[in-house]
């Protein structure tokens, strides 16, 4: 009875295998589409992907997929985990696989801080049956020297759709924006567990007491660009964003032969991408649903911008020649 249905995760997976569609039919969500997007999924094929140069003998593009910290699967990893910890130490980051909005997340520095959680959780390595029944974490070395803007830190939500997987056809948004935190950045020990801090999700620094329901926490991606290119220069910021369409494309490349290609799918994607003071990027997650919620007028027009093109291009009504892309859209073709 549909002919265009955009679907939550749920639906997708109660229901997709038990359908059949019919030739116009399109949905938005490949059928395992969280092998890009959940964070577990996300960091074993980059892995694997860059195992795979390497046995290639590509090793000049295996070094490229660098833009994601050590990172373990947790409760399987842990004894690598550990033993990198002792190597290393520092802050790390603690995260939920299926879990969205910061929902979950805190930073630690001590083993002993771990300790407490594993407890908590009650799973023990040497016990997989135990193991299989708790909640899957990632643990990832935390970047502690992002980028910073008046003092504060930021990430870039940055909205890709892709079209098809086999052959891959992928379009990036032109517009997005950068998410900042209520409060100045810091890396004392008295401010790890402070997420007001740390974490970007606007989920979580809309109940800051110093939020300002007014303004929100977002700051457009364009204006980011002019901000940075006065400090650094046009070359410097062009390189930056020619380094993130380059972590997207790599990254899309790297889950191409497991995601299931389907006719009937498309799926927009919201990748969170750290800047560090390097200006290095690196990819902290893929979002396979990313808020379509609006906090403030500008955001309201980005978003409601992005799904008018979104739907020109996936073009329900078969207006465009085949083959091609709509002209007076703000999504690009990434090539």
């Amino acid at each position: 009875d549909w002919d265009f249905f955009w679907s939550d995760v749920s639906w997708l997976h109660e229901f997709f295998d038990h359908i059949h569609l019919a030739d116009h039919q399109r949905i938005n969500h490949f059928r395992n589409y969280y092998e890009l997007t959940r964070k577990d999924l996300l960091i074993k094929n980059l892995k694997r992907m860059k195992k795979t140069l390497e046995k290639d003998s590509r090793s000049a593009e295996a070094a490229k997929y660098d833009f994601f910290p050590p990172t373990y699967a947790l409760p399987a990893e842990y004894g690598l985990f550990v033993e990198q910890f002792k190597r290393n130490a520092g802050v790390w980051i603690m995260k939920p696989v299926g879990k969205a909005q910061g929902r979950g997340i805190f930073l630690f520095h001590k083993l002993g801080q771990i300790s407490e959680w594993k407890k908590d959780h009650r799973w023990k390595v040497d016990n997989p049956q135990v193991s299989a029944l708790v909640e899957s974490y990632i643990v990832q070395r935390y970047i502690n020297n992002p980028y910073l803007v008046g003092g504060k830190k930021f990430d870039l939500r940055i909205y890709v759709l892709v079209m098809a997987y086999t052959p891959l056809k992928a379009y990036l948004y032109r517009s997005g924006f950068a998410r900042f935190t209520n409060t100045r950045f810091s890396m004392k020990k008295e401010d790890i567990l402070n997420n007001y801090v740390h974490l970007t999700n606007f989920a979580i620094q809309k109940t800051a007491p110093t939020y300002d329901s007014k303004n929100g926490t977002k700051w457009p991606l364009q204006s980011l660009k002019i901000h940075m290119i006065t400090k650094h220069g046009e070359k410097a910021v062009n390189e930056l964003f020619h380094n993130i369409q380059m972590i997207i494309i790599r990254s899309l490349i790297a889950v191409q032969n497991v995601i299931i290609q389907d006719k009937h799918c498309f799926e927009l994607y919201g990748y969170d991408i750290l800047v560090d003071e390097s200006l290095k990027p690196w990819l902290l997650e893929v979002n396979a649903s990313p808020s379509l919620a609006a906090d403030t007028p500008s955001d309201y027009d980005l978003k409601f911008g992005m799904l008018d093109d979104l739907l020109s291009i996936v073009d329900m009504e078969r207006r465009l020649p085949a083959q091609s892309s709509p002209k007076r859209v703000s999504f690009s073709l990434v090539q």
